[in-house]
C-alpha cells in the first residue's frame, strides 16, 4: 500500500469508529447514569408515597430534542407546585411533522443534581420508546412524587425547586414500523 492509501484507510476508520461512537452514546448516558446517579438520574417506584408533608416543592418542566430528531416537543405545563409525598401528573406533547414513521427515546435528568434520588417516577413515557406516525400528535405522561426524605438530607432540605429536564433522541424504528416505512418510502415520489 503507498502513503495516500494508508492515510485513506486510517481516515476511513476513524470516520466509522465515530459514527460507532456517536450511535452509542444515548445508551451508553443512560447506562452510565444509572450506575452512577450522575446527573441528577431520578428513583422508580410501584405506587405513590405512603406519606405527603405540609411543605411544597415547586418543578419545573424542560423539553429538548436531540439535533437529528425531526418531531417537536413541549411539556404542556411548565411549572407545578406539589406537597412533598404528593403524587403529580405532567404532561409533555410531541409531534411528528415528517411524511414518515419516526421512534424516538427519552433521556432525562434533574437538576439540582442532589434531588435526584428524591425525584420518584412512578408512571414515565420515558421508560419505553415512543413511534409517531407522520402527522402524529400524543400526549405523554409523566406520574411522580418528591421523596419526603427530602427534607431530612443535609443537602435536600435547602431545595426548593426541582427540574425535570428531557431530550429526545431519534432512534431506529422498531422492526413492524421499520416494514411500514420502506413500504411508504416506496410508493413515494
Amino acid at each position: 500500500m503507498n502513503p495516500a492509501q494508508k492515510t485513506l484507510v486510517k481516515l476511513v476508520g476513524v470516520v466509522v469508529l465515530m459514527g460507532g461512537l456517536s450511535w452509542a452514546s444515548v445508551p451508553f448516558y443512560s447506562w452510565f447514569c444509572k450506575v452512577t446517579g450522575f446527573g441528577g438520574v431520578t428513583g422508580v417506584a410501584e405506587t405513590g408515597s405512603d406519606t405527603v408533608l405540609d411543605k411544597t416543592i415547586k418543578i419545573r418542566f424542560d423539553g429538548s430534542l436531540d439535533r437529528e430528531m425531526p418531531w417537536s416537543f413541549k411539556p404542556l405545563e411548565h411549572t407545578m407546585e406539589l406537597k412533598i409525598g404528593e403524587t403529580g401528573l405532567a404532561f409533555y406533547e410531541a409531534h411528528n411533522p415528517t411524511d414518515r414513521p419516526v421512534a424516538g427515546q427519552a433521556t432525562y435528568n434533574v437538576f439540582p443534581y442532589e434531588a435526584g434520588s428524591f425525584f420518584i417516577k412512578v408512571e414515565c413515557f420515558c421508560f419505553t420508546e415512543q413511534v409517531l406516525a407522520p402527522g402524529e400528535t400524543v400526549q405523554m405522561p409523566v406520574s411522580f412524587y418528591v421523596d419526603p426524605a427530602i427534607v431530612d438530607d443535609m443537602d435536600g432540605k435547602y431545595i426548593h425547586s426541582i427540574t425535570l429536564s428531557y431530550t429526545f433522541h431519534e432512534i431506529d424504528l422498531p422492526e413492524g414500523y421499520a416494514a411500514l416505512d420502506t413500504g411508504a418510502g416506496a410508493t413515494t415520489n
